[in-house]
């Protein structure tokens, strides 16, 4: 009887079943402007279409705490024993420099600050270099391999996620420059500034 009634009110019973990942919803990202959102292995949490975890940083490497108000912000979790990740470090100085008005690239290691700071010794990096020896925001978006890349949108949502030199979707100026044309926040920095002159 009771599986009748089961049967009645949810229809045929079936073997329990994770629930499917939710797949994301290309047309709108589209319509937005945004990039739209590959299906990839990403090492970590997908955060895509999300708000970000709170930026959480020790300490700056580099002079001072970037500016981040009405840019986009890529963060880059990696290490100096990766490999991967020191082959990422010239692209990411690229894009620092061609966007350096509405970019803001910041590194982020789990490493001691001595460590890191020998590494800049040797190897170039022209954007920000931040310490978390906690890994607070890495642990948040669950990451397990680096590099590992997120960018937000000035508004704190993650509008691109994953390992920068992927085959199926590798990080490129393109992408970088499709989510500053599609920012609201970058266009209303730049018409601030433009009239403060």
């Amino acid at each position: 009887m009771k599986l009748a009634l089961a049967l009645i009110l949810f229809g045929s019973v079936t073997a329990c079943q994770p629930p499917a990942a939710p797949k994301p919803d290309k047309p709108a990202a589209a319509q937005a402007g945004w990039p739209a959102f590959k299906s990839k292995e990403l090492y970590a949490d997908d955060i895509r279409g999300k708000k970000a975890p709170k930026l959480v940083v020790e300490n700056y490497m580099t002079d001072k705490e970037p500016d981040l108000a009405g840019k986009v912000v890529l963060i880059d979790f990696w290490a100096t024993w990766c490999g991967p990740c020191r082959k990422a470090i010239p692209e990411l100085n690229e894009l620092q420099a061609k966007f350096k008005d509405d970019l803001v690239v910041i590194g982020i290691s789990d490493e001691s600050p001595a460590t890191v700071q020998e590494f800049m010794k040797k190897t170039e990096m022209k954007y920000a270099s931040a310490i978390d020896m906690q890994a607070t925001m890495k642990k948040a978006i669950n990451v397990r391999g680096i590099p590992h890349v997120i960018i937000m949108s000035s508004d704190g949502i993650v509008r691109w996620q994953g390992f920068p030199l992927d085959d199926s979707e590798p990080l490129t100026a393109g992408i970088v420059k499709q989510i500053i044309d599609a920012d609201q926040g970058v266009k209303a920095r730049r018409e601030k500034t433009h009239k403060d002159r």
